[in-house]
């Protein structure tokens, strides 16, 4: 393979595995609404479960435009958190699980906004949804304060650092598994944990 066919095959699967984990993201989230009595959550949550659709039509769309056919791909990020830490019991874990992830998203999408030569489809589609990436963030954010009443602020935070290790330890098993398509897309960039 050439490795011009080699990063193109990597493009055509960081895409795929990014609308993969919009449509599980979508998919935790519709389930919680639909179960969520919490009026205080649940419109925020609701909004968060359409915009994680929109992001895989999104990801589908830009694939389309590019030419390419997405890759079924069956481990999702969000799966590889689970098996790590196990299923949140309550729904401050389900946000602050969510918070640590959608940093990770968010500074994932920044790195590839940043590639040099990037195609203006998927430099399109990456700013379309970083903005609502934003809102996930400050939307947490706010409902985890409004928690501490319920929960403490140290059992919050104890559980978004416990969390973030856990998303250190994924993400260098994804850099492990598929770092050289993530090297050939994104430079030595992709190799830091932050």
């Amino acid at each position: 393979m050439t490795q011009k066919s080699f990063q193109e095959d990597s493009q055509r699967w960081i895409l795929s595995f990014y609308r993969s984990s919009e449509i599980n993201g979508a998919l935790f989230f519709g389930r919680l609404s639909r179960s969520i009595r919490d009026s205080r959550i649940q419109a925020d949550l609701t909004k968060h479960f359409a915009d994680e659709s929109q992001h895989a039509w999104y990801w589908t769309k830009c694939l389309n435009d590019l030419g390419l056919q997405a890759i079924n791909i069956h481990e999702t990020y969000q799966d590889q958190y689970l098996a790590s830490i196990g299923m949140p019991t309550n729904m401050m874990e389900v946000l602050a699980i969510t918070q640590v992830f959608e940093r990770r998203v968010i500074g994932q999408y920044g790195v590839h906004r940043h590639v040099e030569n990037l195609n203006p489809i998927v430099a399109q589609t990456l700013d379309t949804i970083m903005e609502d990436e934003k809102w996930h963030i400050k939307w947490v954010n706010d409902a985890l304060k409004m928690m501490e009443s319920d929960y403490s602020k140290e059992l919050i935070d104890s559980t978004l650092r416990r969390y973030y290790e856990a998303d250190q330890e994924v993400y260098a098993k994804t850099l492990v598994e598929h770092g050289e398509r993530m090297t050939s897309l994104f430079g030595n960039t992709a190799l830091k944990l932050r």
